[in-house]
């Protein structure tokens, strides 16, 4: 029996890879660091161990910043490569167990959560409950990294993403309305026309919300040209606290409009005229998944568990991300 030179060489470690992986993503240690929940000293430890290992200098320090050598910079793919193939061996490993049991990382946008958490977690309960679901609330651009790393299963948020390698399971539509001040001239009225976007103060969201940018496609299909933002707000109830107060209107989807209206008694409700501007709500996998047939069952479950709330529920059906709006 013959043994190669490369069977007998010290073998990295998955820790080690894992904590060089983050240093060349981020090119800083202490954020390499909290990335991959691990301490400063262990990852530069392991960082160096790695070097030792494979008889590299995989990177270049500096007093200020950290680089990658030119053999980092090759070896960083490699990494990457052997990581990812590890996350697909332990969901593999997860799919031959029975169904719905074990951990489930659940990624929500905050325009959401409130909103659909609660029937989420009854059907889960209900229907589920040997499924650890471990939910994570972050914005989209985070929810959509977190599901390509394989730091997040599933994702719960508005569609369409424009993301190549995930697939969306949509749920439902909804429509917007518009929530204004009691003295306004809109307030309480139906049959409002988008193109009476053109003139109001609108009060948005924070940069990095979707519904954000979906109020301005809304504004900018009304006709608007301007970015109407003069006052913005980190979350749904804020923005709806301003409008109370006076500050301007703001579009609300109707699945958010009893949790936060009924926080205030100077508010009201305006409904647009058909079509309404709406927005599409979806689960969202990797292409590929090896729990595909359990997202498809837990979106089938999701959609008839949905009824009730204001939303026109989809068919379902598996459709790839389209590569841009």
């Amino acid at each position: 029996m013959t043994v190669s030179n490369t069977s007998k060489r010290r073998q990295p470690s998955l820790a080690q890879l894992r904590a060089f992986s983050a240093v060349a993503e981020h090119l800083h240690f202490r954020d390499a660091a909290a990335a991959i929940g691990m301490s400063q000293p262990a990852l530069s430890g392991a960082v160096a161990a790695l070097e030792e290992t494979l008889g590299v200098t995989l990177l270049e320090r500096t007093t200020r910043k950290v680089l990658l050598s030119p053999a980092g910079e090759r070896l960083a793919v490699r990494a990457k490569a052997v990581l990812e193939e590890v996350v697909a061996l332990l969901e593999e490993a997860e799919a031959v167990r029975a169904p719905f049991t074990g951990a489930l990382r659940l990624g929500v946008i905050p325009t959401v959560a409130p909103y659909l958490l609660p029937t989420v977690l009854r059907l889960v309960h209900d229907r589920y409950p040997d499924l650890d679901l471990q939910v994570h609330e972050e914005q989209t651009a985070n929810l959509l990294e977190g599901l390509t790393t394989g730091r997040l299963d599933l994702l719960l948020l508005a569609v369409p993403l424009g993301v190549p390698g995930v697939v969306e399971l949509p749920l439902f539509d909804e429509d917007f309305v518009l929530v204004t001040p009691l003295d306004h001239p809109l307030g309480g009225r139906s049959g409002i026309p988008r193109e009476a976007l053109r003139e109001l103060n609108l009060l948005l969201l924070d940069e990095g919300h979707c519904l954000r940018d979906q109020a301005l496609d809304i504004c900018r299909e009304a006709g608007r040209a301007d970015a109407p933002v003069t006052t913005t707000a980190a979350g749904l109830s804020t923005l709806v606290q301003l409008v109370a107060g006076g500050l301007g209107v703001t579009l609300l989807p109707r699945t958010a409009v009893r949790v936060e209206t009924t926080r205030s008694d100077r508010l009201l409700t305006g409904y647009f005229t058909e079509p309404a501007p709406t927005r599409r709500i979806a689960l969202a996998m990797r292409t590929g998944a090896a729990r595909r047939a359990e997202y498809q069952e837990l979106a089938a479950a999701l959609r008839e568990a949905l009824r009730p709330l204001p939303v026109r529920v989809l068919g379902g059906g598996d459709r790839p991300a389209p590569t841009g709006h």
